[in-house]
C-alpha cells in the first residue's frame, strides 16, 4: 500500500503535453506546489502562510503557455517546505530526525549546513519548519514516492525530447524575494539567469534568452546570486546537446510577496515570458534538428 503521506496529492506532480511536441524544450517548476498536507501542516510549528514562504509561487502558470508552443511544462504540486526537488536526493541533516540516515547520505553540505536540504529544515525566510524531531523512515518515504518518481519522469521528458529532435532545452523555472540580505544583485534584477557560470547549457541559449527579455524591458543578470541549482547542472550536459537553464523571475513583479496574492502585472508578465520564449524556441528549438536539415 502506498504511504499516506502522498494521499493528499495524487497526482503528486503534473505534466502538461501539447497536442503535438514541436520544439526541442521542456519547462520544469519544481518549487510552486501549494498543497499542504494537514499532517505536515500539523507537525511544524509555523501557520500555512509562512510555510508558504518558500514557494514560487503562481510560477506554473506564468509559463503556462509555453505549452501552446509546443513544449511540456512539468510542474510539482506539493510544496517545497515539504521536499525540494532541486537538491540531490539524500542532502539530509541528522539533526532533524529520530533514526538512523542511510550511511550515503549527505550530510555536510552547504545546503544542509544552511537548512535547506532536501527536507528543508527552515523556510525561506529562516523560520524552524518543525515543532519536533521527524521519523526517519517519513523522510525516505517522501523521497522514494515524491523526489524520485519526479525525476524520473523529468529525466524521460528531457530523453525523449532529445532523442526526437537531436538536442534539448530545460528550462528550470523559479522566482526570488524581491528583498534578500546580501543578495544585492537579485534585488535590483528583474530576472536572473543561471547556466552554472556557462557550464550548463549552449552561450546560444543563455544569449537569446537574455535578449529576448531586456528587449521587453527587463533587467537581467547573469548567475549572481543564482547559478542554478541541482536541476541545472545535473540535466545540464552540452556535450551530448542536453542544455539547461534556470530562470529565477522576482516576485515584485506580479505578486504582493506579504499577502501571496497575484498583482495586476501578473497577466503582463505571463505574456511577456510566452513572447520571450516564442523568440528562443523560433531559433533553437523548432521542429527539426538543424542537422536533421542539413542532411536532407
Amino acid at each position: 500500500m502506498r504511504p499516506a503521506i502522498t494521499d493528499e496529492f495524487d497526482p503528486p506532480f503534473v505534466v502538461i503535453e501539447p497536442a503535438g511536441q514541436t520544439a526541442s524544450f521542456v519547462f520544469n517548476v519544481p518549487h510552486a506546489g501549494a498543497i499542504y498536507p494537514a499532517a505536515f501542516l500539523a507537525s511544524s510549528r509555523l501557520d500555512a502562510l509562512a510555510l508558504r514562504r518558500s514557494e514560487d509561487a503562481f510560477v506554473d502558470e506564468l509559463f503556462a503557455s509555453v505549452v501552446d508552443l509546443g513544449a511540456p511544462l512539468m510542474a510539482a504540486r506539493f510544496p517545497r517546505a515539504y521536499l525540494d526537488l532541486n537538491r540531490e536526493p539524500y542532502e539530509l541533516d541528522s539533526r532533524m530526525f529520530d533514526g538512523r540516515l542511510p550511511p550515503f547520505a549527505n550530510t555536510r553540505s552547504m545546503r544542509v549546513a544552511g537548512g535547506l536540504g532536501t527536507i528543508p529544515r527552515i523556510v525561506a525566510d529562516g523560520q524552524e519548519i518543525y515543532a519536533g524531531r521527524l521519523p526517519v523512515d517519513e523522510a525516505l518515504q517522501r523521497i522514494e514516492w515524491l523526489y524520485k518518481p519526479y525525476h524520473r519522469t523529468l529525466r524521460q521528458l528531457v530523453r525523449r525530447t532529445a532523442q526526437t529532435f537531436g538536442q534539448s532545452f530545460l528550462i528550470d523555472c523559479h522566482s526570488m524575494p524581491s528583498t534578500s540580505v546580501g543578495r544585492e544583485e537579485a534585488a535590483k534584477a528583474d530576472i536572473v539567469l543561471g547556466d552554472r557560470y556557462g557550464t550548463s547549457c549552449t552561450p546560444a541559449l543563455i544569449d537569446l534568452t537574455e535578449k529576448a527579455l531586456r528587449d521587453l524591458g527587463y533587467t537581467v543578470v547573469r548567475n549572481k546570486p543564482y547559478a542554478g541549482g541541482f536541476i541545472t547542472e545535473h540535466y545540464g550536459e552540452p556535450a551530448l546537446d542536453r542544455h539547461a537553464l534556470q530562470v529565477e523571475i522576482n516576485r515584485a513583479i506580479y505578486m504582493d510577496e506579504r499577502a501571496l496574492e497575484k498583482t495586476p502585472g501578473f497577466a503582463a508578465l505571463a505574456r511577456d515570458l510566452t513572447c520571450a520564449f516564442a523568440r528562443v524556441i523560433d531559433a533553437l528549438g523548432g521542429a527539426r534538428h538543424p542537422r536533421q536539415i542539413a542532411a536532407e
